[in-house]
């Protein structure tokens, strides 16, 4: 992996380890649906500026159809999901469930896209498990029926990213790929198709008791506009240079980040777990990416 490509993937894992605060904080207020349905809205219009201000050619190559599909798959399901977790999960936790992305990108890649799965690579995703698994003793939570609920949304939503890897590779890299802003734009846009009806339909039937404060208006745009809009651009570009798996391997970082931030933001303590889950996330992170690039050199 080039320096720039990890540098890529530390950003990402940065502002996605944010986006686990700011819908802890939206989620309680506004309920599941709006949660959802404004952070890719604001995302897909943060887009518009940008391509905008930046003049990008609106051509997206015949893809589309792909793009908006793709974004139900892996955006609108998955921030449905994610917003039901909010709710009840501490927001470090829904990033440790997070985690699971890469194991269902080996196993979804080994079942349905013929992916080669070594040793090397299944060891690494496991001890990565493990490694978020300490950095969880950190702050235990009670098993009981949210914590399930709020686990099995999590684990839900690690498969759509996992099966939705694949896709995009397949489906947007064909025939000279397409530019990263394009396809997060049109991820976000069917993202937004999808979840308007239901959010529609939601605010008729049972409203949010309170529309929030402040707080949750600038958590929404801090979700929207940096953790979904510009967190997706980084997103596509990765899965174009690096693949699915790889891509996929962010979610290993996400919780340290997100324990970073919450000891920046909120003050909450840290321990010799997270120094250990860390390490154990570095050794996971070098077992997934070494082997492959060693492959490529000696079939060179």
């Amino acid at each position: 992996m080039s320096p720039i490509a990890l540098t890529r993937l530390l950003m990402l894992a940065a502002v996605w380890g944010a986006s686990f605060l700011f819908m802890r904080i939206i989620a309680p207020v506004l309920g599941t649906l709006p949660t959802a349905f404004f952070r890719v809205s604001i995302a897909c219009a943060g887009l518009l500026v940008i391509l905008a201000v930046m003049r990008v050619r609106w051509d997206f190559n015949g893809k589309l159809k792909a793009c908006l599909l793709l974004g139900m798959i892996n955006s609108g399901i998955p921030a449905t999901l994610y917003s039901v977790a909010a709710q009840v999960l501490p927001a470090g936790y829904s990033a440790i469930f997070n985690a699971t992305t890469p194991l269902m990108g080996v196993l979804i890649g080994a079942l349905l896209f013929r992916e080669p799965m070594t040793l090397a690579k299944m060891g690494g995703i496991f001890l990565g498990l493990f490694g978020v698994g300490i950095l969880s003793g950190a702050g235990p939570v009670a098993f009981d029926a949210q914590l399930l609920q709020g686990a099995l949304s999590c684990l839900a939503a690690t498969t759509c990213y996992g099966f939705a890897g694949f896709l995009a590779r397949r489906w947007l890299d064909q025939q000279g790929g397409l530019d990263s802003r394009l396809s997060a734009l049109g991820s976000m846009l069917g993202a937004t198709l999808l979840l308007l009806p239901l959010f529609g339909y939601s605010v008729l039937t049972q409203p949010p008791a309170s529309w929030g404060g402040w707080e949750v208006w600038l958590s929404l745009l801090g979700l929207g506009l940096v953790c979904t809009a510009f967190a997706y651009i980084l997103y596509f570009r990765l899965l174009s240079e690096i693949g699915p798996v790889k891509a996929s391997t962010v979610t290993f970082m996400i919780p340290a980040f997100g324990v970073l931030w919450g000891a920046w933001l909120l003050d909450e303590s840290l321990s010799m777990a997270h120094l250990y889950g860390g390490l154990l996330i570095a050794v996971a992170l070098w077992l997934v990416l070494k082997p492959a690039a060693v492959g490529r050199a000696v079939r060179a």
